[in-house]
């Protein structure tokens, strides 16, 4: 029987819990304990694909590697860019309520692009190998380049004088690399674009204003970068955004309604699927949810958390899906986790038994709306 192609009703951002073996394996390599390049594949190997089996058991059509061939979400991919490195610098760690991560800082050393190796490509190649059901792969949105390096940590002079420069080198590295995916054979490509929902932050948003940038502006260049990043894309390529307002050790860092962004996510990025944060009251109403365009779109709302082990119940999620159906049609919805469950290697504060049940959560409660996933 010929395998029914996403969207779904039920998916995952992407990233899992990372195995004892894999953290034993990384912190024997960074303490150079005779841990080697290949044995730290081969480990990591053996991971991806009990991780991909545990997605297909708990039913899911579309599965990932887990991410657990990075350390970041974010930074690993970019790192893996001609023109940008990962550096650590004393103080530089992304600051969290109540905690800060390690102190790795992106750096622009020389002008963008993709390269034709770029490593994850052969991530994607390994889960499409190993898995029955549709391989996707998360990578980070065209937006966390910009957002995420300060002006002084560019080297680039046309950058930092021509803003148009860098958005548009920004926006070809992506064209090329939704084109290489494709070419991998990825149908079904994930960006997290975290940064709309970031600025609709009354307090990020004042940040980026003393700074001298107008939020509402960049919201609508975000999109505008998204949108041209994508639209040669293949007929048969289905893109998805993820939004969140920060994930890391069970933490965040945003909070604010999605209205100051909804209609350039909905209306000018072109993106398929809407992976978007709804787990607690940080992430504002539904109302945003109207501007969604009438058709094939769908949004995944993140009803399901992955910061804390506490199950959801279905009739209350039930419950969640008519009030979202006030405003988008129920056949434009589907559910997924508010976000990944580890979107650094360090993890959310749940166990590996926590993270498998709110998975049967999210096949559970998709066969309760709509019957199949």
């Amino acid at each position: 029987m010929a395998l029914a192609k996403p969207p779904y009703r039920a998916d995952v951002v992407g990233s899992f819990l990372r195995p004892d073996s894999i953290k034993a394996a990384r912190k024997a390599r960074a303490e150079q304990s005779g841990m080697d390049a290949d044995d730290l594949r081969a480990i990591e190997d053996e991971a991806i694909r009990d991780v991909i089996r545990m997605q297909e058991d708990a039913g899911l059509k579309a599965v990932t590697d887990g991410e657990f061939r990075r350390a970041w979400w974010h930074f690993d991919f970019m790192g893996m860019l001609n023109g940008l490195d990962i550096i650590q610098r004393e103080g530089g760690g992304i600051q969290f309520h109540g905690v800060a991560t390690k102190a790795d800082v992106p750096v622009i050393t020389n002008r963008l692009s993709f390269p034709a190796d770029h490593p994850m490509l052969e991530h994607f190649k390994f889960v499409a190998t190993h898995t029955k059901v549709t391989p996707k792969i998360s990578i980070p949105g065209p937006s966390a380049i910009h957002f995420r390096i300060a002006e002084d940590d560019i080297a680039v002079q046309d950058y930092k004088h021509d803003a148009e420069a860098y958005f548009e080198d920004i926006t070809a590295t992506y064209k090329a690399a939704v084109r290489a995916f494709y070419d991998a054979g990825c149908r079904y490509l994930q960006m997290d674009d975290i940064f709309f929902a970031y600025l609709c932050d009354p307090k990020i948003r004042a940040e980026r204003k003393a700074k001298g940038e107008d939020p509402d502006w960049l919201i609508g260049r975000y999109a505008k970068m998204m949108h041209d990043a994508i639209a040669d894309r293949p007929e048969d390529m289905l893109i998805g955004m993820h939004m969140c307002r920060g994930n890391f050790k069970s933490t965040w860092v945003a909070e604010g309604a999605y209205d100051p962004a909804a209609d350039a996510i909905f209306n000018q990025t072109d993106v398929d699927i809407y992976f978007m944060e709804y787990d607690t009251e940080r992430a504002g109403g539904l109302e945003p949810l109207r501007l969604l365009p009438k058709g094939k779109k769908r949004v995944m709302p993140g009803f399901i958390t992955t910061k804390v082990a506490d199950l959801e119940e279905v009739d209350d999620l039930k419950r969640k899906f008519d009030a979202a159906s006030k405003y988008a049609d129920i056949e434009q919805l589907g559910i997924a986790p508010q976000c990944g469950f580890a979107s650094t290697e360090e993890g959310n504060s749940i166990t590996m038994d926590d993270q498998r049940r709110k998975l049967d959560l999210v096949v559970k409660t998709a066969e309760a709306i709509w019957g199949h996933v």
